[in-house]
């Protein structure tokens, strides 16, 4: 198989940082191109970082979008942490234009998005995440890339301590023992949500019906993908 070149936006993010090292050690994964507001503190010989402040406008990432294989799409942030308004740009307008400039670039990637549990593609929800989610989906399934991988995940472990974003996810964090014995369908570790997503874009993850993946395939997907590559990237 020939190694894949993969761009990757949000690895400053909780998904998109474990997406970040798994792929960086994935022996399929030629280089990983990471596009992002932030610096990453990360140094590795697969790894170009490309700093790109406003999502709104990807015109100036032509170069670096041109002749991907495959890209990974976490950026996103947390309702309540942001307004409404700035919620659907970051949700759908961000989303939006990364794909439209990595369609004209590289046609033929593939391309794994970040959605979460609930997302409503007809837009009826009274939940503007579940809302705006599926706006995003919707848009994506229409871009024409070859294969689009959609992620639902319910509430996703955080494995690693972190300052929670909000109240409720410092309760569901506090009683995640609890909650992964009785709801075990309805969580996910973020290891295995970042593994599965990556694989999915390099096309190693199990053949599935697609291309949306609910929290309960998604748990499905990691049971044959429990190893890790070697090869994680250096601080």
């Amino acid at each position: 198989m020939t190694a894949k070149r993969l761009v990757l936006v949000g690895a400053t993010g909780m998904v998109g940082g474990y997406a970040l090292r798994y792929a960086l050690g994935h022996p399929e994964v030629a280089a990983v191109t990471s596009i992002g507001r932030r610096k990453l503190g990360l140094d590795h010989p697969k790894l170009k970082e490309v700093l790109h402040p406003d999502f709104a406008d990807c015109s100036a990432l032509a170069g670096q979008l041109a002749e991907q294989d495959a890209a990974v799409f976490c950026l996103g942030t947390y309702t309540g942490v942001v307004n409404e308004a700035d919620l659907r740009t970051i949700t759908v307008d961000y989303t939006v234009e990364f794909a439209r400039g990595l369609r004209a670039g590289s046609p033929k990637a593939s391309f794994s998005f970040l959605s979460g549990s609930g997302a409503d593609p007809t837009g009826q929800s009274r939940m503007p995440y579940a809302r705006y989610k599926g706006e995003a989906e919707r848009a994506l399934l229409a871009t024409g890339f070859p294969h689009v991988y959609i992620f639902r995940p319910a509430y996703i472990y955080p494995v690693e301590p972190r300052r929670e974003p909000t109240a409720s996810y410092r309760m569901l964090r506090a009683i995640y023992p609890v909650f992964r014995v009785v709801f075990p369908n309805q969580v996910i570790r973020v290891d295995d949500l970042a593994q599965v997503m990556v694989d999915a874009a390099v096309h190693t993850a199990p053949e599935r019906p697609g291309p949306i993946f609910e929290n309960r395939d998604i748990r499905a997907m990691t049971h044959s993908h429990r190893t890790t590559p070697s090869g994680a990237a250096t601080t």
